[in-house]
């Protein structure tokens, strides 16, 4: 049993007989006080373990949270730059498509182009040979008609 400080305030130690206390009762109570107090002790002793045991463990997930913090803090500059280097590689490839395309056109255009030309020499040719073919048979048939005239009178 441990004396609270209201049992000290509450104690009472009978007197002796010449005018002291009775040595047996403060005796006792001396070793009582004693004993609580290795007790206290003991168990003060016991509660600051437990106190740097939680303290150390306190530290350790402080350490951990910084250690996460950390990470994710790592991670988070990571994916700003992936997602940088995406959109920087996607405007690439679209600038690319676009020259490429425009590369495309303007072959296809000038392809039209001369093939347009082309098509018009044609057109000139055909109508050249067309011209030509017609003078051709008009003046053979005029030599024909100029021989079966010929043959009808005479």
């Amino acid at each position: 049993m441990y004396y609270t400080p209201e049992d000290f305030k509450c104690l009472c130690i009978k007197k002796s007989l010449l005018n002291g206390y009775c040595r047996k009762q403060v005796d006792a109570i001396l070793a009582q006080v004693g004993e609580d107090y290795i007790g206290m002790a003991k168990e003060t002793q016991e509660m600051k373990n437990k106190i740097d045991i939680l303290n150390e463990t306190v530290q350790h997930y402080k350490i951990l949270e910084e250690s996460l913090q950390h990470s994710i803090i790592v991670a988070q500059h990571t994916s700003e730059q992936i997602k940088t280097n995406a959109c920087e590689k996607a405007k690439n490839i679209t600038d690319e498509a676009e020259v490429s395309a425009t590369k495309i056109i303007e072959t296809a255009n000038l392809e039209v182009i001369k093939a347009r030309g082309k098509l018009d020499e044609i057109k000139g040719q055909l109508y050249s040979f067309k011209t030509k073919s017609e003078a051709l048979i008009s003046a053979q048939l005029d030599v024909l008609k100029q021989l079966f005239s010929e043959e009808n009178n005479g």
